[in-house]
């Protein structure tokens, strides 16, 4: 996949990592401000970025170095699946976006947790069994992807490093066919 990175080239040298509509690629050859990036089959299986077109706007952001200031959520890059527009809500310049996403992808997320979509560090605003929701700002509708984005697009989607830490280590010491008991609490120190 190549990508036209403009002036943002000019700070790249093969092998930076840069992630494109939030999935972290590596730059594999660079001539001007083009960037070539070689995708595997598990990027193609679990992104969107196959379904790209030629001349399709994307989000691109480079990797933060670790002296940089930290002002988001930590996005690591690592697209846990893709979701699918199902409503936006125009509110004057503001936007209410819901998505649709599968139950593995749900139950990664929290309300007022993070989630990154195309790699956009947004807020969960609302979730339920089938869907979540954010709310956009006019700087995020005019400098991403997701301003021009229609009802039925597809998303890739990175959940919080967090929250996915925090279910697979309760997923693997509290019962899973049993009810918790206070014994059970106990038992585990708390």
């Amino acid at each position: 996949m190549t990508v036209d990175l403009s002036n943002l080239a000019e700070q790249c040298k093969i092998g930076d990592s840069i992630a494109i509509n939030g999935a972290c690629l590596t730059v594999a050859e660079l001539t001007g401000g083009l960037a070539v990036f070689e995708l595997s089959a598990e990027t193609l299986a679990k992104t969107t970025l196959g379904k790209l077109k030629s001349g399709s706007l994307v989000n691109v952001e480079r990797a933060m170095k670790p002296t940089d200031r930290f002002g988001g959520h930590l996005v690591q890059g690592h697209i846990d699946g893709t979701a699918t527009i199902k409503a936006i809500k125009r509110q004057g310049e503001f936007a209410d976006m819901e998505f649709a996403a599968q139950p593995e992808l749900l139950s990664q997320m929290v309300i007022k947790g993070s989630v990154a979509v195309d790699g956009i560090s947004l807020t969960i605003v609302s979730l339920n069994q089938s869907s979540f929701s954010v709310a956009l700002i006019p700087q995020t509708l005019k400098k991403t992807t997701l301003g021009t984005a229609k009802v039925g697009d597809a998303v890739n989607i990175e959940t919080d490093i967090i929250v996915k830490t925090i279910k697979s280590y309760l997923d693997q010491i509290l019962p899973q066919k049993q009810s918790l008991t206070v014994e059970k609490l106990k038992e585990l120190g708390f």
